[in-house]
């Protein structure tokens, strides 16, 4: 039997104190078979997914064919669940067709994923996190879920599969070949566009490429307010050395003295250095609403 103490960290709930299924209506649309997982419906929620909660891990991922992250952590998701060897169950909410299952599971975004335990419902993420930290929280989860008696750990964790352009790119990195990287990465978003580890990654080695051969201690003391080149190049530099709130800051206040091209050089600068900040950090949260109110 499983026990209903909740898990160290995360807010859970009864999932019986969730929602009320008998106060729903039936579903307005026709369900979309999604790509990976199984379709979670109005009908089959109590029966296929929550019951089955008290013998293995349940994973909800509330998706939508319009969201392009969606579609991405389903992705990576799918990928993970194949690579345990069904060992947890994903089970897709399509927001669009069952609007009222949406709503019982307080979900009020796309993409949201939610587990399930013992009937116990615990919210894992939002948005779509790179597939190593979907892999992390995954083993984590499934640790606890076999400390309170449901489902099992893997022998060994598994990993999911390196894309060849990814594979290709760690390799020229590891040799401090940026330029091969660089292509290798622009390969895979050629062929997979808005591959979020892919635009992590070229931005990644664009900025090694940009700071490559700089003294940062000369950048740094000679830089001119007035000259927006040494200001990219301070902030490559802050960034590259962890001091993320003072490069954002820096070009927040470039994109507020200059004007024309050099305004909007300065914001894709600082958008592009947003991808290597995890999306979480408050520093980017805060230089987020900054640029915005800068903008407009």
């Amino acid at each position: 039997m499983s026990s209903n103490k909740p898990i160290p960290g995360i807010k859970s709930a009864s999932f019986g104190n969730a929602f009320d299924l008998s106060s729903l209506k039936k579903p307005a649309g026709e369900v979309v078979t999604p790509t990976h997982g199984k379709a979670v419906t109005q009908e089959n929620l109590l029966s296929d997914f929550v019951s089955k909660s008290k013998e293995c891990v349940v994973i909800l991922l509330a998706w939508s064919a319009r969201s392009t992250q969606a579609k991405e952590i389903l992705e990576s998701l799918g990928k993970l669940e194949t690579a345990d060897e069904n060992i947890w169950l994903l089970g897709v909410v399509d927001v669009d067709s069952q609007p009222e299952v949406a709503q019982a599971l307080q979900v009020k975004s796309v993409p949201v994923a939610i587990a399930i335990i013992g009937e116990q419902l615990l919210p894992l993420f939002e948005s779509a996190p790179p597939v190593d930290q979907v892999r992390l929280v995954i083993n984590k989860l499934l640790e606890v879920a076999a400390q309170k008696g449901v489902g099992k750990t893997p022998d060994k964790p598994t990993e999911i599969p390196l894309e060849p352009e990814e594979q290709a790119a760690y390799a020229a990195m590891e040799i401090g070949d940026y330029k091969a990287a660089k292509t290798s990465y622009e390969a895979w978003l050629k062929r997979k566009p808005n591959e979020q580890v892919a635009v992590v990654g070229l931005a990644q080695v664009n900025l090694m490429l940009r700071i490559d051969g700089l003294d940062p201690v000369l950048v740094l003391n000679n830089a001119q307010e007035d000259d927006l080149t040494t200001q990219l190049m301070c902030a490559d530099i802050e960034i590259a050395t962890g001091k993320y709130e003072m490069a954002f800051d820096r070009l927040i206040k470039a994109v507020k003295s200059f004007t024309g091209d050099d305004r909007d050089k300065a914001k894709t600068h600082l958008i592009s250095l947003f991808n290597l900040v995890d999306p979480t950090d408050p520093r980017l949260v805060k230089a987020r609403s900054q640029l915005a109110s800068a903008l407009f």
